[in-house]
């Protein structure tokens, strides 16, 4: 047992300075560009993260999650930039009741550390769209008068000060909306799931479903001209990255949008390479997207696998599931003894541990991303730590409980003091339980590891929120079998040790 601490502590210390230099190394001068977790988001942070890079070191911390969470990660300098829209802004972040000018917008912003600049040229207003066979509703008045239409609404429309609570105000619609998705949403409706979807006025796919966009006739929708929202210091930090993102002011029209989109959703390009082509003075003026059917083949399911990212996400799961586990490891089982030594303690440790594993994995990491001040390993890190704890805790007292209480008065009997009869004796006899915990622990990670990409730790969570966000079911694939293979082959680890250990008893 003394050395099962050792070798803890051991990992926990390697873990610990590859963690802290690799923080240190990300860091360094670098223009961190965020994104949130939809096509246009991921091509327009790659085309700020190259246009940035040819001046000086840039990144893209992409897919970060819903607006909260990329604010939360920009006000605590884990990204310095990211791509916005001006009635996001002023309506969700700011919490305007109606639509105020850019001044009064930076105005607001400054108090907060934040600019707004840089508009990008196009506009991508919310709409609700319908199957074109839906004829007897054109505008969104009319909704009013279809109370049997399902609504299929992004969870963060549903949410969201300038989306539904104030549309379902200012039309009178009684109408309860479904959560969906933005990525799967078009095939919710094409499907006949639901009637009626929010969309983004650049979407490619409502050319390619055939929608009619209903008309907002009240004009309740502002416009959401994409800007950027940085930190008011990137400018001065990164001088040269920064001028190269500048002369973006203008640049994309929503044509051009709409086909970049396109190449990325119907094509089956990647976010880098429609981000580099256009880029280029060769397809800066490009029209539509082609048709798909004559576009470059799509990659299948095991080129989506085994691609040159297959490696480092690998290291970044195995990292986040083991440096997880041993901090588990090194809290619960004490914590475990606790429970199983002082009964007054038991319920509450038990209570605490079991509360920490209902919070939601999402809320949990929104929460610590401003109380930790940063994105990425940390957050994830600790959130996996949590749910980790639980089944460590109630194995460690489960089988300490079941130690027969003989073995402890015989113990005492040959001299042995409290201390040493619980190392040499009361450890060894409930460590298939404890490693049964640990074991259940370590499996469970291995799956909740995948939330570490919604907070830039990568992982192969990475794979599955891009295969969410393109509705690409071989994306989301791509991630969730490595990731069911890593489960087994961890189960597989723990079940060989633990034969071992029987073996030796």
């Amino acid at each position: 047992m003394r050395t099962f601490f050792a070798t803890a502590l051991r990992w926990l210390s390697i873990f610990t300075l590859v963690l802290g230099g690799a923080a240190t190394a990300a860091d360094g001068g670098t223009l961190r560009v965020g994104s949130k977790r939809f096509t246009e988001s991921y091509i327009l942070g790659e085309v700020l993260t190259q246009s940035a890079a040819a001046q000086g070191k840039a990144e893209h911390r992409q897919g970060l999650g819903n607006t909260a969470i990329v604010l939360a990660a920009l006000q605590a300098g884990s990204i310095d930039v990211y791509p916005e829209y001006m009635g996001t802004i002023d309506l969700e972040i700011l919490k305007n009741a109606s639509a105020s000018s850019l001044n009064e917008m930076r105005a607001s912003l400054k108090p907060m550390g934040l600019g707004v600049a840089v508009p990008l040229g196009f506009n991508n207003t919310y709409a609700l769209a319908m199957r074109a066979d839906s004829t007897d509703v054109a505008s969104l008045s009319d909704l009013a008068r279809q109370p049997g239409l399902k609504f299929g609404l992004s969870h963060e429309f549903i949410g969201r000060a300038d989306g539904w609570p104030g549309l379902k105000q200012r039309y009178g619609l009684p109408h309860a909306p479904r959560g969906l998705d933005h990525g799967i949403a078009y095939e919710a409706l094409a499907q006949r799931q639901v009637d009626l979807i929010d969309i983004y006025s650049t979407d490619a796919k409502i050319r390619q479903y055939g929608l009619r966009v209903l008309k907002d006739d009240l004009g309740y929708f502002p416009r959401y001209d994409a800007m950027l929202l940085y930190r008011l210091d990137a400018p001065q930090r990164f001088p040269g990255q920064w001028a190269a993102i500048a002369r973006l002011e203008g640049r994309i029209t929503a044509e051009q949008m709409i086909a970049m989109n396109a190449q990325v959703e119907l094509e089956g390009k990647s976010f880098a390479a429609v981000a580099k082509n256009w880029l280029t003075p060769a397809s800066a003026a490009q029209g539509p997207a082609q048709d798909p059917a004559q576009g470059p083949a799509r990659a299948g399911l095991l080129d989506k696998m085994f691609d040159a990212s297959m490696w480092t996400l690998t290291r970044q799961h195995v990292v986040l599931v083991l440096a997880s586990v041993i901090l588990a490891c090194l809290v619960g089982i004490p914590l475990g003894i606790v429970a199983a030594f002082a009964p007054r303690l038991r319920q509450t440790v038990l209570a605490l541990a079991g509360v920490l594993q209902t919070v939601p994995s999402l809320a949990l990491l929104a929460i610590l991303i401003p109380v930790l001040g940063m994105i990425g390993t940390v957050p994830a890190l600790v959130a996996l730590f949590v749910y980790a704890l639980l089944p460590i805790v109630r194995n460690t007292c489960t089988g300490l409980l079941g130690v027969p209480q003989g073995l402890r008065t015989a113990a005492q009997a040959l001299g042995l003091g409290r201390r040493a009869t619980l190392i040499d004796v009361e450890l060894p006899l409930a460590l298939p339980v404890i490693l049964a915990g640990i074991k259940t622990a370590a499996v469970m990670s291995v799956g909740t590891a995948t939330i570490a990409a919604f907070i830039g730790a990568g992982g192969f969570g990475e794979r599955i929120t891009i295969g969410l966000a393109l509705n690409d079911n071989d994306m989301l694939l791509a991630g969730a079998i490595p990731a069911a293979l890593l489960a087994l082959l961890t189960q597989g680890l723990f079940e060989a040790g633990e034969r071992l250990i029987a073996r030796r008893n």
